[in-house]
């Protein structure tokens, strides 16, 4: 199995008096705009992927939707895991219940994801920061758990919408 984790993209600023609640904060519109730019060069290294899991925060389940829209999948799910301060034993335990996905797109937060990635490769809380729009994929030979997962690759959200335009290396 492959886990692509992938960082919502660019959000307004934090302003508790337009939005009270942050997980209402969406996407501004040049985040949407880099978001589906770095989707396309995603759409460029990973074709199969079977599931994307997301937080239920308004600006990740915007990048969720577009990332669905470019890869041309349905059923995007969300995990309440995928929150910041989420249980990263729950985000392993959902990603495990469909055993015959290959490739599982993540869609949360900093600095969660990147202390996840630190938690599946190294079985530590040393995070592997992404910047937003950014992603990595973290492959497994056996199953997911803490420590056994290999870096396959990491892109910046530049690298990514870069790469868009390039002849995919498979």
């Amino acid at each position: 199995m492959k886990i692509i984790l992938f960082r919502h993209g660019p959000a307004g600023e934090r302003d508790s008096s337009r939005w009270p609640d942050d997980g209402e904060r969406p996407l501004t519109s040049r985040g949407e705009q880099r978001t589906r730019l770095a989707a396309l060069g995603l759409r460029r290294i990973e074709r199969n992927v079977d599931r994307i899991l997301t937080s239920p925060f308004k600006r990740a389940e915007r990048t969720a939707k577009i990332l669905g829209q470019v890869l041309e999948m349905d059923g995007i799910e969300a995990l309440d895991a995928l929150v910041p301060g989420g249980s990263q034993a729950k985000i392993v335990e959902a990603v495990t219940a469909h055993p015959r996905a290959r490739t599982v797109i993540l869609v949360g937060h900093e600095p969660d994801l990147g202390m996840l990635a630190g938690h599946l490769l190294f079985k530590s809380q040393s995070p592997i920061p992404l910047k937003k729009a950014g992603a990595c994929a973290i492959a497994f030979d056996g199953p997911v758990r803490a420590g056994t997962g290999g870096l396959e690759w990491l892109a910046t959200p530049r690298l990514l919408r870069r790469f868009r335009r390039r002849k995919a290396a498979v």
